[in-house]
């Protein structure tokens, strides 16, 4: 029971964050693209506190019931007579995790930090090329989010 619960935390908290990417960079990025920069900024800078906010929880979900789940299974494993050693999928799965969370904290941390004084102080050029900045790393940690799923799904068990 405990490890189901776990692995829907950790699967809820990735389509949160996997999901929202793709809303955010393919549809609503290019929808606002055609509003006037202060508009535009400020509405990306209020849409993205409050996605990071919900990041912020979701990636924090995902590394804690990852490696709980990781600790359970080892410990069962361990406990059987068995040695674990860690799969293939799982360590890619966990080292591109920890570098989308990496990226994430980037993003949340510096990135937004700036966005939201360039909004402050209505410096909009600084502001539209700090957007820049967050929709590359955005498409960057979609594409290891994505990389990661393949990697799950296609089941590798060397």
């Amino acid at each position: 029971m405990i490890y189901a619960t776990l692995k829907t935390v950790h699967v809820l908290s990735i389509i949160v964050w996997v999901g929202g990417m793709v809303f955010v960079h393919f549809f609503l990025r290019p929808a606002v693209a055609q509003l006037d920069p202060p508009v535009r900024l400020r509405f990306m800078h209020d849409v993205l506190g409050r996605f990071f906010k919900a990041v912020l929880v979701a990636s924090l979900l995902t590394l804690v019931s990852g490696v709980w789940m990781l600790g359970r299974f080892a410990k069962q494993l361990v406990q059987s007579g068995g040695s674990f050693e860690m799969p293939l999928a799982w360590t890619i799965m966990a080292m591109f995790g920890i570098a989308m969370v990496a990226i994430f904290m980037h993003l949340r941390f510096a990135l937004f930090r700036r966005l939201g004084r360039a909004v402050a102080a209505s410096e909009w050029d600084a502001g539209s090329a700090i957007l820049v900045q967050i929709r590359t790393w955005v498409a960057i940690n979609l594409g290891l989010g994505v990389l990661v799923l393949l990697v799950t799904l296609m089941r590798w068990t060397t």
